[in-house]
Parts: C-alpha cells; sequence; structure tokens
C-alpha cells in the first residue's frame, strides 16, 4: 500500500476541528483504504452504504447511530441521502460524543441536500487520486501514462491498468450516475465524455459539441456539469477584470485523471502517448492537476484574452497572484505573452513548470522549475546532488 500521509494528516486536523468531515472524491480514489486508518472495516462504527449488511444496520438510523461514540465512519454516502438531517440533529448534541466522517463520489452540487441540512457543521476534504508527491518522482512517466487512481498505477502491467480504467468509465455511466438519480444514456455520455477527452485543455464550445452529438446546447451543458460533478472533468473557470482587453470568458475542460483520458483516447502504452497528437495537452493537463493537488490554492483560474496572450494557470494564494506555465520542452524560454501575464495580471511571480531536471531563472520574477521539485515530488538532498 502507498503511503498517503499528507492525505490522513488533512482529514485528522478536520476531524479535530469539525464535528461533520466529508471527504469527497471519485470512485476508486482511496477514500475507504483512507477512512479504514481512522476506524476499521469490521467496528460497528463502520458503515459500507454497498455492504448489504450495514444497509440492514441502518434500517433505523437513529437507533444504530445515536449510541455510537468517538469517530463514525458512513462510506458511499450519496447512497443515501436521507441521513443528512439526522447527522445535523446528533451533529449538535452538547457534549459532542461522536464525530462523523462520511466519504462520497459526489460533488456537494450533487449532494445538495448535506449543504442545505450539515450548512454550518460540515468541512469538505478533497481527496484525488495518488499525488506525483506520493509514488515518487522516479514514477513521474509510469503516473503520466496510468493515472492517479490506486489500481491503475498499481496494477501489474500496462494491460491491466487499461483494462481496469476502461472498467472505471463504465462503472461511472451505468452505475454511478444512474443512483445519483441521472437517467442520461450511458451511451450517449460515454460518447460525449470520449470527445472532451479530445478537446481536453481548450476553450469549451458547446455549439460545437451540441451540433456533434445532435443535441441541444443546455442538454450538452447538463452533461458536462454532471461528469464535473462526479470528479471526472475539471472545468477550471477564465480569470477577467477590466483590462482594456476583451479577454475570454469560457472555461476550459480538462479529462482530471491522465490514465482516464488516455483510456479515452485510446493510448495503450508510453510510446502511443508520444506519438499521439493530444501528447502536449496530455502534460498540460496532467502537470496542471498536480499542481493543484500539491499546492490547494485558495483560487484557481486561467486567463487568456482575444489577442492571444494566456496564461495557463492563475493562482491565489494567501492574497498573493502566482502564474503558471506548463511546457513540455527541453528548455522553455520567455515569450510575449508571459511578459504580457506577468505586467497585466501584476503577478508576484510566473513559475514556467515542465518536465526537465534543472530549474533556471529567466528573469526578474519567472523562473523554469521542474514538475516534480514545482510539487514536491523531489527530495531536498536529491535536488542538491542535481
Amino acid at each position: 500500500m502507498i503511503d498517503r500521509l499528507r492525505d490522513v494528516q488533512l482529514v485528522r486536523t478536520a476531524l479535530r476541528r469539525s464535528r461533520i468531515v466529508a471527504v469527497l472524491g471519485p470512485r476508486q480514489c482511496g477514500k475507504t483504504t483512507l477512512a479504514r486508518q481512522f476506524v476499521a472495516s469490521e467496528s460497528e462504527a463502520y458503515f459500507d452504504l454497498e455492504d448489504p449488511a450495514s444497509l440492514a444496520r441502518l434500517d433505523q438510523p437513529d437507533t444504530a447511530l445515536r449510541p455510537l461514540r468517538g469517530i463514525v465512519v458512513i462510506d458511499e454516502i450519496q447512497r443515501r441521502p436521507d441521513l443528512f438531517p439526522l447527522l445535523r440533529v446528533l451533529a449538535d448534541r452538547r457534549p459532542l460524543p461522536a464525530r462523523f466522517l462520511i466519504l462520497g463520489s459526489a460533488s456537494p452540487d450533487l449532494l445538495r441536500q448535506s449543504s442545505e441540512s450539515l450548512a454550518g457543521r460540515l468541512e469538505t476534504v478533497y481527496l484525488d487520486g495518488l499525488r506525483l508527491e506520493d509514488v515518487g518522482a522516479h514514477a513521474m512517466g509510469r503516473h503520466w501514462l496510468r493515472g492517479g487512481f490506486p489500481l491503475a498505477f498499481t496494477a501489474r502491467s500496462e494491460a491491466d491498468s487499461r483494462a481496469w480504467r476502461r472498467q472505471l468509465i463504465q462503472a461511472v455511466l451505468e452505475r454511478d450516475l444512474p443512483q445519483l438519480g441521472f437517467s442520461l444514456p450511458a451511451a450517449m455520455l460515454h460518447r460525449f465524455w470520449s470527445m472532451v477527452a479530445h478537446y481536453h485543455g481548450q476553450t469549451w464550445n458547446g455549439a460545437e459539441l451540441a451540433r456533434a452529438l445532435a443535441v441541444s446546447e443546455p442538454t450538452v451543458r447538463r452533461y458536462l456539469d454532471t461528469m464535473t460533478g462526479v470528479f471526472m472533468v475539471r472545468q477550471l473557470q477564465p480569470w477577467f477584470e477590466n483590462l482594456g482587453k476583451r479577454q475570454v470568458k469560457a472555461p476550459k475542460v480538462y479529462v482530471r485523471d491522465s490514465g482516464v483520458l488516455h483510456a479515452l483516447l485510446g493510448v495503450a502504452t508510453r510510446r502511443d502517448l508520444e506519438h499521439h497528437p493530444k501528447v502536449g495537452a496530455s502534460w498540460e493537463g496532467y502537470a496542471l492537476e498536480e499542481v493543484l493537488k500539491a499546492r490547494r490554492p485558495d483560487e484557481a483560474y486561467f486567463w487568456s484574452t482575444q489577442s492571444g496572450a494566456e496564461l495557463d494557470l492563475l493562482l491565489f494564494e494567501r492574497g498573493r497572484r502566482i502564474g503558471v506555465e506548463f511546457k513540455r520542452a527541453d528548455a522553455p524560454t520567455l515569450t510575449r505573452s508571459m511578459q504580457t501575464a506577468l505586467f497585466d495580471l501584476a503577478l508576484a511571480h510566473l513559475y514556467v513548470v515542465y518536465p526537465g531536471a534543472r530549474a533556471y531563472s529567466l528573469g526578474p520574477r519567472v523562473t523554469v522549475v521542474p514538475l516534480d521539485e514545482f510539487v514536491g515530488a523531489t527530495p531536498v538532498t536529491a535536488r542538491r546532488r542535481g
């Protein structure tokens, strides 16, 4: 098992200060494994809502939950949204005998009842797949190709990993979405998801996708929001302000996990990936996700103008604006677009992240830095030796 000490610490800290902690993330990303480090699966305080025995124990939920002490885990909470009002009552007891760790595979927007019932009582921790920091810089190529889902990353072969990812895609479409109440045709959603993979890293164009799928723009937008809500697609919103320039105001779309992206694109091996026309966009999305996992900024956007100036990622961190450009190149250089972003957005610093091994300066407030170093995947001693 790959240790995820950082995630364990995040949850432990949240449980100390909050009565209810929700760990949300895509299915099979490791939520259950993490929760079992707090409560053993055979404990009476552990409820797996995909287990018939747990469901039977919750037939009378107040009777089952009220006597429990310490930490209580409820896994796959989206299957029983009717529990949220009871959790509110149990979390308001004084003194507080139990804290609740609930796990879910859908965003708060899809679990609306949780935000309505548990307002002011719930702290959310988002869990993604394995980070580059978790697996180590030496495994970057494998991590990029297979993605961060633990069973995909640790599979015995590339074929096994790809088969697992294809099964994940099928499970999301045929099981998870119907359980959340979405009666959307699986075949149509699969076509949509595959098309998003080909638009990976591009600005959203709903009209174009609607024409290709022969559906309305509101329908294709609903598809996008649904896939975003189960953590399979990221909508990176644009940042715009009054700069006297025409700026792009539609989001960029990414398939969040690089391994799922490659399964949708039909990429089976590293050689396939290196020769695929989406290789640059794939690396950009992979690096972007790793930066967001590692830095956990207050806010994140991209920026683009109609005249061509752009910034891949704008981070707001403790009141500072940090710019990040992703370049899959051996030796990135300073571009006019970078200079424009640095000045127009008043960046505290601009980092150019690339897959190389050496950090160097491109000028005042502009630094080229390897991805593994930027996200903390390379130990300090190793960086010094390099």
